[in-house]
């Protein structure tokens, strides 16, 4: 069964999902077993921030945390997706590694390692990419390829090529989000609504 098949990749995550809530079972048991029970009035007390409650608990709060907290998990969100980005653009940089791309002498079929990295990048089926080389590059091929047949050696280049361009697409891609992320911050931040007190932020648009 190939690793990728999604009976496979189910098992996987029913088997993560059920060591999770094993592990979290077993913390839970052992600190009620284990926890010191000595009741006394100060523990019963209502706990709010250390503090002992003063007045009614029914004030309403500031706005602006919950502006903050928004921003902050929109922020925190977003940042994780150079999670998966990091991901893909690791293998492209690896396919594009002439030392690992190798191919039959007919230039018809990937070696292990390069047909790998191609099917974890999504391609069902990894075959050679079609890209015709320019005669600079054939004649550099030509004088650079040792014992290997000119089909090979443009086979080779091939696949490092696409290993290459799709490396490059991601780090374009990659920072045309950033500088979207930037710029959302930036506004964000010049609209004052990063300032935790409000006259801080009007201070500032008297001051410019």
């Amino acid at each position: 069964m190939s690793p990728t098949h999604p009976a496979l990749i189910a098992g996987y995550v029913a088997l993560f999902v059920a060591l999770g809530g094993a592990f979290l079972c077993v913390n839970l048991l052992v600190g009620w077993l284990v926890r010191p029970r000595v009741p006394n009035t100060e523990k019963l007390e209502v706990y709010e921030c250390g503090e002992p409650a003063i007045g009614s608990s029914f004030v309403q709060f500031d706005l602006r945390f919950y502006v903050v907290a928004l921003l902050f998990i929109i922020f925190d969100v977003e940042v994780a997706l150079f999670f998966p980005w990091a991901t893909v653009f690791g293998k492209a940089t690896q396919l594009s590694d002439p030392a690992l791309v190798t191919v039959q002498a007919d230039g018809a079929e990937l070696a292990p390692a390069a047909a790998g990295l191609l099917e974890e990048l999504g391609m069902a089926v990894p075959v050679v990419p079609t890209f015709t080389p320019s005669d600079a590059v054939k004649s550099r091929l030509e004088a650079t390829r040792g014992d290997k047949s000119l089909q090979q050696a443009e086979a080779e280049w091939a696949v490092s090529r696409a290993g290459s361009l799709l490396a490059r697409t991601a780090v374009v891609d990659m920072a045309g989000f950033f500088a979207v992320l930037l710029v959302g911050f930036a506004y964000v931040w010049s609209r004052g609504d990063l300032d935790w007190v409000r006259a801080v932020s009007a201070d500032r648009a008297a001051a410019g």
